[in-house]
């Protein structure tokens, strides 16, 4: 004899049973990348589209080689950025010409003096080797489309810059300011242009909109009272100076001196 009451009781928890199965097994699978392959397929003439693009950009592609290897003065010495514990030969010529680049653009525009420059030892990316020096020597130099600009600061914040320095310990380009490094690492004697700091002055210092930004940690520059953008990018400040001179002086004065 067949038990209905305890058949009629087992049939909802069977289709229950059934149903949490069902759902299981229509839920999200996931999937997991378990291996990657891949191949090099090399790209050469032979293809009849790639022909036909070199063809197309050649005419292009000579020309920028022969604007990129057009000789513009000469160097007696390797410059290079990695001799030297305060200042580096390539590192003060490149603080001086900026300096220079600066202040003939903001004397016509503000009718003001630039009083010093400060750069980054890391934004320097090659060196000036010996020998003849292309238009290519300042896109390696400067790969990046940095522009010049110049921050008013007041003397306190020049005071934050020399106490960078000495933190940073390294050369970064610096012309218009010297200073010496006492026994205790402290700063004294900071002159610019021949005179002693004065905290209460606005100084003009020329930089680049990347460390003005904060860029390095350079955040006196955040500081200053007024930001003058001379849209002069930083590698046309090399080029132009290569096409201004013959041959490029090799820069060995001290700015910073440690006692």
């Amino acid at each position: 004899m067949v038990n209905l009451k305890k058949s009629n009781f087992l049939s909802p928890i069977f289709v229950l049973f059934l149903t949490f199965i069902f759902l299981i097994s229509c839920g999200e699978k996931k999937i997991f990348v378990n291996k990657i392959e891949g191949k090099q397929i090399a790209i050469t003439n032979t293809i009849p589209e790639v022909s036909q693009v070199d063809a197309f950009i050649k005419p292009y592609r000579e020309k920028i080689d022969k604007d990129m290897n057009e000789v513009l003065a000469y160097a007696p010495e390797t410059l290079e950025k990695s001799k030297g514990e305060w200042q580096t030969t390539i590192g003060s010529l490149q603080a001086d010409i900026t300096l220079a680049s600066a202040n003939k653009i903001f004397k016509t525009r503000e009718n003001k003096s630039v009083d010093v420059c400060l750069l980054n030892h890391g934004g320097i990316r090659s060196v000036i080797s010996k020998g003849n020096v292309t238009t290519r020597t300042a896109f390696e130099l400067m790969p990046f489309e940095n522009s010049l600009v110049v921050v008013a600061l007041k003397g306190e914040q020049i005071i934050e810059m020399v106490d960078y320095i000495i933190n940073e310990k390294k050369p970064h380009p610096l012309a218009g300011l010297s200073f010496v490094i006492d026994q205790n690492n402290n700063a004294k004697n900071i002159w610019i242009k021949g005179n002693p700091v004065d905290v209460g002055q606005i100084y003009y210092v020329a930089t680049n909109d990347y460390l003005y930004n904060g860029g390095d940690s350079m955040n006196f520059f955040k500081k200053g009272v007024q930001v003058y953008d001379l849209d002069y990018k930083l590698r046309n400040v090399w080029i132009d100076y290569f096409k201004e001179v013959d041959t490029i002086p090799v820069i060995k004065d001290v700015r910073i001196k440690k006692e």
